[in-house]
């Protein structure tokens, strides 16, 4: 059984902003592939009021509770404790999780109510650390389309047809997108048209490919590349800062020129 509320004196407090629209977030407490996914191979979770939950640490440490209460797409809350009874008890602690919706996403409030004040300075870091890799086990799930989106991108800047081009570039950018370079410094899909009409203008047959698997963390990602021209030889590299936005489009683009290729 759950501990009463008046014998959880002791809190610990910590928020966490999360790349990724509240529905989203939410998932990963409804669904135990999801839930795993943060916690470890083998965790699940029956996201319904006096619902079993489970966790398999890294070492083979579990923990077990129950689902309290579920009001997606905003509060999630369950009891919480070791099966081992250290450094607390089965159903002897709460969590409790807000979700709130924000411009930049979803702000996470996580409150663990604890017993002792023992055991609640023994989770501080546990879920500093916890809620940084579930921030980005999300922002990777909202992420999931960068390498195509990307491409997409870059194939962009070498279509010819307006209509052709705005059509690729409003499947990946938000309208607001934001680019900039040592050569642009451009806010809105408005702006970026005309610019990448001027650069096939002035810089005739060039191509830029991506180089590489994509790196993602926290909703940005990392693309190097390479630019060549109509007789396929490289004329320059570099590498592609993305920043996605909490629906999975690309909000910001930040290109890093790299060295000139060898004579």
């Amino acid at each position: 059984m759950m501990t009463a509320t008046a014998a959880l004196p002791h809190r610990l407090d910590r928020t966490v902003t999360i790349q990724a629209v509240p529905e989203t977030v939410f998932r990963f407490f409804t669904d135990s592939e999801r839930w795993a996914k943060w916690w470890g191979a083998g965790s699940t979770v029956d996201a319904k009021p006096g619902g079993d939950l489970y966790i398999l640490h890294p070492g083979g440490i579990e923990s077990r509770g129950q689902v309290l209460e579920v009001d997606p797409p905003k509060r999630f809350v369950f009891s919480y404790g070791f099966v081992s009874g250290q450094p607390i008890p089965i159903g002897s602690s709460r969590v409790s999780i807000v979700l709130e919706p924000q411009p930049e996403g979803t702000r996470l409030k996580l409150t663990h109510e604890l017993s002792n004040a023992i055991a609640r300075d023994e989770h501080v870091q546990g879920w500093r650390f916890q809620l940084s890799l579930f921030a980005n086990i999300v922002a990777d799930e909202v992420t999931a389309n960068a390498p195509r989106y990307i491409d997409m991108w870059f194939d962009a800047w070498a279509e010819p047809d307006v209509i052709a081009r705005q059509k690729m570039l409003g499947e990946v950018v938000v309208p607001e997108v934001r680019m900039q370079d040592r050569y642009s410094n451009l806010d809105g899909l408005d702006d970026l048209m005309p610019h990448i009409s001027a650069s096939q203008r002035f810089m005739p047959g060039l191509r830029m490919r991506r180089a590489g698997d994509v790196r993602h963390c926290q909703g940005m990602v990392l693309a190097d590349w390479t630019v060549s021209g109509l007789d396929g030889k490289q004329r320059g590299s570099g590498t592609n800062v993305f920043v996605f936005g909490p629906t999975g489009r690309i909000e910001r683009v930040t290109g890093f020129w790299g060295p000139p290729p060898p004579a």
